[in-house]
C-alpha cells in the first residue's frame, strides 16, 4: 500500500493549481489498493437548508469540476434542482488525507450522460430504467419483476439513455486539502477561487 510520503502540502509554484494536486492525490490513492478511491461523500441541502448525505461515485474530473451520475428523480437529484449548491468528501484514511469541495452544480448535456451511460455494464444500464429511485418499493420482488421486464424490452437492441437519468457537474469554488500528521499538527490548505484565479491559505488543524 502506498502511504503519505509526510512531507506535507507545499502551496508554492506549480501547486498553487488546486486542481493538479486532487490529481496527483487521487492518482496516489488509485494505485495504493484503497477499495474505490472514487467514492466520494455527497451532501446536498433542500431549499429551507435542510441537509442530507450519501456516498455516489466520482465518474471524471477536469478543470470544469467533477462529474457524477444519478436518477433525476432520486433526493438528490431534486435538491439540487432547487438548491445548486453541494460539497464533496474524499477521505482515504491509509493515506491519512481528505479532501473537502464545495462549489454550484449543474446538470450535464444529454450526449455527455449518453456518453457515459454507454460505458455502463448492460445491467446497470437496465438497472437505471428499473429503478425509481428515492421511491417507496413494496418487495425486492417487484423490483426484479421490473428489471426483467426492462430485459426482455430491451433485449434485441441498445439500451437508451433513460430521459429520467444523467450526470452533474459541480464547478468548484473552494478546495481544502487534509494530510494527518501524527503529533496531530495536521497539514491543511484552503484554496478559494475568486473569478478565474485560485487563492490558498494555510488553517490551524
Amino acid at each position: 500500500m502506498i502511504r503519505s510520503d509526510g512531507k506535507g502540502l507545499d502551496e508554492t509554484g506549480a501547486n498553487r493549481d488546486p486542481l493538479r494536486i486532487f490529481k496527483e492525490w487521487f492518482e496516489t490513492a488509485s494505485q495504493s489498493g484503497i477499495l474505490l478511491p472514487e467514492a466520494m461523500s455527497l451532501a446536498t441541502a433542500t431549499r429551507d437548508a435542510k441537509p442530507s448525505n450519501r456516498i455516489v461515485l466520482l465518474k471524471g474530473f477536469d478543470k470544469h469540476g467533477f462529474r457524477f451520475y444519478t436518477n433525476h428523480e432520486s433526493r438528490k437529484a431534486l435538491e439540487l434542482d432547487r438548491n445548486p449548491q453541494a460539497s464533496l468528501v474524499f477521505h482515504w484514511a491509509i493515506l491519512k488525507r481528505q479532501i473537502r469541495i464545495e462549489g454550484n452544480v449543474s446538470r450535464t448535456s444529454e450526449e455527455e450522460s449518453f456518453q457515459y451511460f454507454k460505458t455502463r455494464p448492460r445491467n446497470s444500464q437496465i438497472g437505471a430504467w428499473a429503478s425509481k429511485q428515492s421511491t417507496s418499493l413494496d418487495s425486492r420482488e417487484a423490483l426484479l419483476k421490473k428489471f426483467q421486464l426492462y430485459q426482455k424490452k430491451f433485449s434485441d437492441a441498445e439500451v437508451p439513455l433513460p430521459p429520467f437519468w444523467g450526470g452533474y457537474l459541480l464547478s468548484p469554488h473552494t478546495i481544502e486539502f487534509w494530510e494527518g500528521k501524527d503529533d496531530r499538527l495536521h497539514d491543511r490548505l484552503l484554496f478559494l477561487r475568486r473569478g478565474t484565479t485560485w487563492h490558498s491559505q494555510r488553517l490551524f488543524p
